[in-house]
């Protein structure tokens, strides 16, 4: 799968049990380098100060056509399958898309369209987003919260919006943000350790992004 997915290793001392968390960004941003990406790197960094982390990404526009052309699951091509059961089978999912009026976007919602009923009941998920001013921030809790109710996820209370005056580029600069990110975080810290299923070795043999 060239460019739709990769893996990195982000690692802290581990717990008793050796175990990874094994996370799962679902990238929504038409680009991979982005301000949604920006507020997703903070949100890992912080993640691996908690815990040991096996991260990949899906950038769902990088899937091309073998996604946007499948009505169902059964029409997507190989690569598309394989980043579907990715996603499926985090033990943390990050779903991260920019607003665009005033909802996510239609490929990062086609992906979901493509993903399992059932797949992701009882998942955690951090719900994140941006957008150009503050007011995009209620995409969070009208679209992107009532989607992941609908697979019975296990939205994490805290959600994270960060809009374009937050940032220098594509580096999130505004402690508020940050200081919500290591709050959501925290919040779910005990139930993410219990959740790990990766192992310590896996975590640092993830290459490098391209």
């Amino acid at each position: 799968m060239t460019g739709a997915i990769y893996s990195l290793a982000a690692e802290t001392a581990p717990p008793a049990n050796n175990a990874a968390l094994r996370v799962v960004v679902v990238n929504g941003s038409p680009s991979r380098q982005s301000k949604t990406m920006g507020l997703v790197d903070v949100v890992l960094d912080m993640l691996a100060g908690i815990l040991p982390v096996e991260t990949s990404r899906i950038d769902v526009y990088d899937l091309g056509p073998g996604l946007t052309d499948a009505r169902e699951r059964d029409d997507v091509t190989t690569d598309v399958e394989a980043a579907l059961k990715l996603a499926e089978n985090a033990d943390f999912l990050i779903a991260a898309t920019p607003v665009f009026r005033g909802s996510y976007t239609g490929v990062f919602k086609h992906f979901f369209d493509l993903v399992e009923q059932y797949a992701l009941a009882n998942k955690p998920v951090l719900l994140a987003a941006t957008g150009g001013g503050e007011h995009h921030a209620l995409v969070l809790e009208h679209a992107l919260r009532p989607l992941f109710a609908f697979f019975q996820a296990l939205t994490v209370p805290v959600s994270v919006f960060a809009s374009s005056g937050d940032f220098d580029g594509t580096v999130l600069l505004n402690p508020r943000v940050h200081g919500r990110i290591e709050m959501g975080l925290n919040d779910v810290a005990d139930l993410l350790k219990a959740r790990a299923t990766g192992t310590r070795a896996q975590a640092t043999a993830g290459k490098s992004p391209p």
